[in-house]
């Protein structure tokens, strides 16, 4: 997609379509031209109603009066000042309707009292999350259709090409992260994951170490390695590294779950809804995609990113219910449920990433059905063991816009996980399941400061959204890339 910004009047842009972003009640700065140059047109549709700024609310005019541009979207931005997300959404939702309609040049008036940066950065990951489709493997797939020009309509800045840039990176990792979660489980299988994530980082100029199963074993991985034995399927655990400031000692490690699928294994899940079971690896595309961006922006932090693949499947060899395995920090874990895997890979990927230098651990996983009953589909669960990282986290947060919520990990919680013949079991019961689950990492975690992200209500779309269509979501993309760059500052 090619982006440019330009500060020609918004009213004399002679482009296929022109956005512009109103708030509820608003006859000011552009509204107030566009209201001029239509005789009344904003009066006109707040009278009737059918426009009136509210948020997400879209109108769609062919050959406005007053406007060079072929098309007039208006986009409500609500009472309130608008954040990121609401400009993201509305830039996405425009984008999708606007493709439908085989437009593919879009002028995007700068929302009136948003900073240049924000708008610039939302808009322009706006429209390329707008751009993305999930039907790939479909025979009849139509000619795609997208947004292929793109323009800011603003005051000049002189920041603003680098703005453009650095949301175009930012844009393509997202991108990166739902393509991968996209693709079904027997075309993404632990191999073949670690495949793209070679291409990936070969390209991106990152070092990356693929561990099969007998380095795994030498390194005595063996909770890692006890998710993979009722499949067919070998698991890789993706290592790679960025080294953005050689001269320091502090090393950021980035790690996401990757189970490719998951059926449970012989605690199998119920036959309704196990084929999205392929989204189980959205935190390890989080991760690489979060890396692919991390290469092209260049910040000043060094980064270990581990993501752990493996397959959860039943088996002759399966690990069973009652089953301990021991660790490679050496801890036993009580396998009382097999369905609770995710966090038995990533205690090995955490403590890896702990001997491999890590001075601070961030983890990405759709962990637990239980952050959806708390949270529902709306916010990320985050925990945390150490107050001066969330906040650093917390303020790279604000910035996406990505919707999160900071969840208790108090030391009560981890009774509920003390092993009777091992040191821990792998699940907590019902009560506080998502806590639980994070008291169950944090048990490999120790001292090290450590944030974990439990996404399994945000990295999956279940139904069609005005600005995304059902399937992966890319969180938490966005935060992983803005954090790092936050701690690159």
């Amino acid at each position: 997609m090619k982006t440019e910004m330009i500060s020609t009047a918004a009213l004399q842009v002679a482009a296929e379509a022109l956005v512009v972003f109103v708030p509820k009640g608003e006859r000011s700065g552009i509204a107030a031209e566009l209201d001029r140059a239509g005789g009344g047109l904003l009066t006109e549709l707040a009278a009737s109603e059918e426009f009136t700024g509210k948020p997400g609310e879209l109108v769609q005019l062919l050959r406005p009066t007053g406007v060079k541009a072929k098309r007039l979207v208006l986009a409500g931005l609500g009472n309130e000042k608008p954040g990121p997300l609401d400009i993201w959404r509305l830039a996405a939702t425009v984008t999708r309707q606007l493709k439908a309609k085989g437009v593919r040049e879009a002028a995007l008036v700068l929302p009136h009292g948003v900073d240049c940066e924000t708008a610039i950065r939302a808009i322009v990951t706006g429209v390329v999350a707008g751009n993305f489709e999930t039907d790939t493997y479909k025979s009849d797939r139509k000619p795609e259709r997208r947004i292929e020009h793109l323009i800011l309509v603003g005051e000049n800045n002189a920041n603003a090409v680098t703005w453009i840039r650095e949301a175009e990176i930012i844009a393509d990792g997202h991108q990166f992260a739902r393509e991968l979660a996209n693709e079904p489980s027997n075309r993404l299988t632990p191999t073949i994951m670690a495949q793209r994530a070679e291409s990936m980082a070969r390209s991106a100029g990152l070092t990356i170490e693929l561990i099969g199963t007998e380095r795994a074993r030498e390194l005595k991985m063996g909770a890692f390695l006890s998710v993979a034995q009722g499949s067919a399927e070998p698991p890789v655990m993706m290592v790679l590294h960025y080294k953005g400031a050689p001269e320091s000692k502090e090393i950021l490690g980035l790690i996401g779950k990757g189970i490719t699928f998951d059926s449970g294994g012989i605690s199998i899940k119920p036959a309704a809804g196990m084929e999205e079971m392929k989204f189980d690896m959205c935190g390890g595309a989080a991760t690489l995609g979060a890396m692919k961006a991390i290469a092209a922006l260049k910040p000043k932090v060094n980064i270990v990113a581990i993501v752990p693949a493996s397959e959860n499947m039943p088996g002759g060899k399966a690990q069973k219910p009652g089953d301990v395995q021991i660790a490679m920090s050496g801890k036993s874990i009580e396998v009382l449920n097999t369905d609770a895997e995710g966090r038995l890979v990533l205690a090995d990927a955490l403590h890896y990433a702990k001997q491999l230098g890590a001075t601070r651990l961030i983890d990405s996983a759709t962990l637990t059905g239980a952050v959806v009953v708390a949270l529902g589909n709306v916010n990320t669960g985050v925990f945390a063991n150490n107050d001066a990282f969330y906040d650093t986290f917390e303020a790279a947060r604000k910035r996406t816009g990505e919707k999160m919520w900071r969840l208790p990990l108090d030391g009560e919680y981890a009774d509920q996980i003390k092993g009777t013949v091992g040191d821990i079991l792998n699940t907590g019961g019902r009560w506080g399941g998502a806590i639980t689950a994070a008291a169950f990492l944090e048990a490999f975690v120790g001292d090290t400061p450590w944030i974990h992200l439990d996404i399994a209500g945000t990295a999956w779309l279940t139904e069609n959204k005005g600005w995304m269509p059902k399937g992966p979501t890319g969180a938490p993309t966005y935060t992983l890339i803005e954090l790092v760059r936050e701690l690159g500052r």
